[in-house]
């Protein structure tokens, strides 16, 4: 048996508002326009997780609402601890949720963290590195519970990055 994790970084939120705090901060244009792009991606290749866990910021909500105009409605768990999360508060939630497939929309620089610390050979991708702004991984992790997971335990199926979409 093996197991999905899908990571995926909030898309490109609106600076405008200097007031406004960082939690309630929405997407601007250009990161609509980028989520719809990776959710379309995700339709086409099929990626359709079991649950998806999302941080309580207003621009990952917003990122999770474009992308599940494609993929269609899936079961959601919001969690406060996941704004801003380290990579292993992250961890803690992927094995809470009890699920073999498992997606997570949240923040650098715990989704970027998180993505090298998992995987066991490193996409030759700078952006990997910064883990940009909507920047979606695909990781196939074997064993049958998420007890297994470790440094580099896992293999990327995808990793992908709106411009790859776009241009």
């Amino acid at each position: 048996m093996s197991l999905r994790l899908i990571l995926a970084r909030h898309a490109k939120s609106d600076w405008s508002g200097p007031s406004q705090a960082d939690h309630d901060r929405p997407l601007n244009p250009r990161g609509r326009n980028a989520a719809d792009a990776i959710g379309a991606w995700m339709a086409r290749e099929g990626i359709r997780p079991a649950h998806v866990l999302l941080s309580t910021a207003r621009r990952v909500a917003q990122t999770w609402e474009v992308l599940a105009a494609h993929v269609g409605p899936l079961p959601v768990t919001r969690h406060d601890g996941l704004y801003l999360a380290t990579p292993e508060a992250i961890l803690d939630h992927v094995v809470a949720a009890g699920h073999a497939d498992v997606m997570v929309v949240g923040h650098n620089p715990g989704m970027g963290a998180l993505a090298q610390y998992l995987v066991a050979e490193t996409p030759q991708r700078a952006e990997f590195h910064r883990f940009p702004t909507c920047a979606t991984l695909v990781l196939d992790i074997p064993g049958d519970g998420w007890t297994s997971l470790g440094p580099a335990c896992g293999r990327v199926e995808h990793f992908i990055v709106p411009r790859d979409l776009t241009d």
